[in-house]
């Protein structure tokens, strides 16, 4: 595992998504103050995700044929271009407001703030080039750690981003995004001169000759794969379980409990800090200790009993109780998932293939607000933790009868003890 690299690439997504969770629960706000509807606003939030459902795989595809480096330098930039569009969005809307109709105004600041998440969204991929770029820099018996160290880095940017944004925007919504806009320019500049480049020569010389095809067509051939496609099938339906947990949290603990935002947060909180414990501390140890497929499996099995107790808890302590196991599971499967994929496939694929689970997983978070608000709405808060509840059920059942013991899975297993030639792929 080479530390130096992998050290740099973790910073670079820490930095990334410090900027990114920094604006996220302002949206709303700032769409609110030019008039947006709640419709509009819900339409806002998903149009990143939907972009991102567009751009992740083909991303991750042109950095197995390009490289990683100058695909991250574009991606970045995207997003630098995203977070200058939304901070001058503000100040161009109180200009126009002089000068024209307010209605002319919000329309235009409206058009600016979409076209802002869209510019993000189509760039965004840059988590699954970032953990191809792990994928390059580590072996099969420390991949899962890197990947896991990547999860953590994620989950500090979402802990601290969010806390910082809301102290920044008491200056206005467009100090925040200014602020986003200067991380995303320092992270080009740690790319740009402190990031070499990790598809070295020696990393080209294992890929085969043909390179994989940019095309959705390619792309989506992997989910017809006996193992590969049952690991993304798995990524969506537990993707759609977590997010709707995510996505319905806030809500849920008004309407059952009457906590209020600061007491949500606390609790949200705890539960980042625990999966950044678990993919940044535990990963490591764990998958020395067991199988991927068996740890797959289980975190399955763990996350249906946790969201049941979502569920069914009667106050706030049993409540913490319960999404202690639902962090576990959460930061476990996150982590193998990806880490399992990459060693499934062949090295020209990866980058390809996790920009194909990033696109799954983007898709899952455009379903889950809808979803999750009319269950809630129709049937109570129970129904939430039900519904995870018995889709991950289904998503145990599903491992175990084709990811669990799978003969890739003993391959894999094999190659993670005594390092081996590289992977044929399923």
């Amino acid at each position: 595992m080479n530390n130096k690299r992998l050290f740099s690439i973790i910073f670079v997504v820490f930095i990334d998504l410090l900027g990114f969770s920094l604006i996220l629960p302002l949206l709303p706000y700032y769409a609110e103050k030019y008039g947006a509807t709640q419709l509009v606003t819900g339409l806002l939030v998903a149009s990143y995700a939907l972009m991102q459902l567009i751009g992740a795989p083909l991303l991750g595809r042109l950095s197995d044929r390009f490289g990683r480096r100058p695909v991250l330098l574009a991606s970045v930039f995207g997003t630098f271009i995203g977070f200058v569009l939304l901070g001058f969005a503000d100040p161009i809307g109180t200009a126009l407001a002089r000068t024209f109709s307010p209605q002319s105004a919000n329309l235009f600041v409206l058009g600016i703030l979409f076209l802002s998440r869209m510019v993000d969204g189509l760039t965004g991929g840059n988590l699954s080039v970032a953990q191809a770029y792990i994928s390059d820099v580590t072996d099969a018996q420390n991949r899962s750690k890197g990947l896991g160290m990547i999860g953590a880095a994620f989950g500090l940017g979402f802990i601290i981003g969010p806390a910082t944004g809301g102290l920044l925007s008491q200056w206005g919504y467009a100090v925040p995004a200014f602020v986003a806009s200067a991380f995303s320019f320092t992270n080009l500049l740690l790319i740009y001169f402190w990031l070499p480049e990790s598809l070295t020569i020696e990393k080209r010389a294992q890929m085969a000759d043909t390179k994989p095809a940019v095309t959705l067509g390619a792309l989506l051939d992997a989910l017809r794969r006996p193992f590969s496609g049952s690991l993304l099938t798995t990524r969506f339906f537990f993707g759609l379980a977590f997010a709707v947990f995510q996505t319905i949290f806030s809500l849920y603990a008004l309407n059952k409990f009457n906590l209020q935002a600061r007491d949500t947060g606390l609790i949200l909180t705890y539960v980042g800090v625990l999966s950044v414990f678990v993919q940044g501390f535990l990963m490591g140890r764990i998958t020395k200790l067991f199988r991927e497929d068996v740890l797959i499996l289980f975190s399955g099995a763990l996350m249906t009993l946790s969201l049941i107790g979502w569920a069914l808890t009667p106050s706030v302590f049993w409540l913490l109780v319960v999404l202690t196991p639902t962090a576990i599971s959460g930061g476990i499967l996150n982590t193998l998932l990806s880490s399992t994929l990459t060693k499934a496939v062949q090295p020209q694929e990866v980058g390809g293939i996790l920009g194909l689970s990033a696109s799954i997983e983007s898709s899952t978070r455009i379903i889950a607000p809808i979803l999750g608000g009319y269950l809630l709405q129709s049937f109570g808060t129970w129904s939430p933790g039900v519904f995870g509840a018995l889709l991950m059920l289904g998503v145990s059942v599903f491992i175990f009868r084709t990811i669990y013991d799978h003969p890739i899975a003993a391959e894999i297993r094999a190659r993670s003890v005594e390092p081996a030639p590289a992977p044929h792929g399923d």
